[in-house]
């Protein structure tokens, strides 16, 4: 556990809920203040006072109390709700997700629209023979292809390999780049557009 982890901790939540939490741990394995004074090497006066919700231990006390009882320091402390940082839904049949391409090529973009020329990730349809050729990127951009059903040509600058279902390439953006269906088939595949300039 970090100073950073514990910092963050409300102070005021914090001291009543550890107290319990060690009172409880300390009763569950029938040891005295004494005892666990001598375990973990924390006065029992201190102890009381944490147990009581009086003062706030620091994070090498926390530390030698956890020890003294054979737990984690964590499970000391009072469980936190988990908030996701982010939390996007895009829907499948999200119309604004749907861009125009060369013809027999579709592209649906399955990343938010605010991460533009950070991340991108798209879906690709291609019917046979369609072709998507593209100028090149920013300097330092990179694609990953990866081919979901039939199989397609890659080109980057005079590279040029064929992928098939399964297969994923990674390549130079910042050239001149196409993806090419030369199958008879259908041809689906997902295509992540990364900027690290």
């Amino acid at each position: 556990m970090s100073n950073k982890m514990f910092n963050k901790l409300d102070a005021k939540k914090l001291v009543p809920s550890l107290g319990k939490a060690i009172g409880s741990h300390r009763a569950q394995q029938k040891l005295s203040l004494d005892d666990l004074a001598k375990m973990s090497g924390v006065s029992k006066g201190m102890l009381s006072q944490i147990e009581q919700g009086k003062t706030n231990p620091t994070v090498a006390v926390l530390y030698r109390i956890a020890a003294g009882l054979h737990v984690e320091p964590m499970q000391l402390l009072p469980a936190t709700p988990f908030t996701p940082r982010v939390w996007r839904t895009i829907r499948g049949n999200d119309e604004r997700c749907l861009f125009p391409a060369s013809p027999g090529c579709s592209i649906r973009t399955l990343s938010p629209f605010d991460l533009e020329k950070q991340i991108e990730f798209y879906e690709l349809i291609f019917q046979p023979k369609a072709e998507l050729i593209s100028d090149p990127h920013y300097r330092g951009t990179e694609e990953i292809l990866t081919v979901a059903s039939g199989s397609l040509t890659l080109r980057s600058g005079e590279k040029e390999t064929e992928l098939h279902k399964g297969d994923s390439g990674h390549y130079a953006a910042d050239l001149p780049h196409s993806i090419t269906n030369t199958g008879k088939i259908l041809a689906t595949a997902f295509l992540l557009v990364w900027y690290r300039a």
